[in-house]
């Protein structure tokens, strides 16, 4: 046993309603989950306080993104300070669709690292190469540098979640292999050790994030640098269970 406990996270991304998460809710507060697993679910900042009080205390909640000050002339911008009064404990930071879509640089993300954890939220942090970047053999180079962006940011490693997508395998019904995955989780735990510490790249956890299913999970899950899951639309359905389970 690495001691590293298994996480998964779901990032319900920009969907959902009332009554959509309230039904989630009740299928996974009524499911059997491993209790060896932490669970956090990632929801629409305009649902954090709804999803947090309809989800059982064993089931944390986490914000899609978040600003990195704590509040100020900045529309449309959430801050930490905000998500922890909402009794959400979590943020995600990085994901590719935040530098992709939104423009998000890798010295932005390290900001915003840094602005959250230094008020005391869990950071899911997000890396991981396109497809172009895969097929150039340039995939460890461009993990590497957005990995350096947040390790320069982090004091306490306990609150952080590294989650590697692979940006081609998001939403494209692609998934990396187990044994693809577990390539690029080895050489950041390598890279950890030589640039953060032994005990920091032994004790962190490192989760796969790109079209994890069902059907894709147990054998995800069995590879020994896999720590965990980052879902996306699976995350909506009841398959959560089984992903959730996949260490069971």
């Amino acid at each position: 046993m690495t001691g590293r406990k298994f996480f998964v996270g779901g990032n319900w991304k920009m969907n959902g309603d009332k009554k959509s998460i309230e039904e989630l809710a009740n299928t996974l507060n009524n499911a059997k989950l491993n209790p060896d697993t932490e669970v956090v679910c990632g929801a629409p900042s305009i649902y954090l306080d709804y999803a947090r009080s309809k989800l059982n205390p064993n089931i944390d909640v986490a914000a899609q993104t978040c600003y990195k000050v704590a509040k100020g002339a900045f529309t449309g911008e959430i801050s930490p300070a905000m998500i922890k009064d909402c009794g959400v404990k979590w943020v995600i930071l990085g994901h590719s669709e935040r530098r992709h879509v939104f423009g998000e640089s890798d010295e932005l993300i390290g900001q915003k690292v840094a602005h959250a954890l230094e008020n005391g939220l869990g950071v899911i942090a997000c890396i991981g190469e396109k497809l172009d970047e895969r097929e150039a053999g340039i995939t460890e180079k461009v993990v590497f540098a957005q990995t350096k962006f947040i390790a320069d940011n982090v004091k306490d490693w306990g609150k952080v979640v590294l989650a590697y997508e692979p940006v081609w395998a998001i939403g494209t019904g692609k998934t990396a292999s187990p044994q693809q995955a577990q390539e690029v989780h080895d050489k950041l735990r390598q890279w950890m050790k030589a640039n953060v510490s032994e005990a920091v790249a032994n004790s962190v956890r490192i989760i796969y994030g790109g079209s994890v299913t069902g059907g894709t999970c147990k054998e995800l899950a069995s590879q020994k640098d896999v720590d965990g899951f980052l879902v996306g639309g699976a995350s909506l359905k009841p398959e959560f269970i089984d992903i959730i389970n996949a260490k069971a």
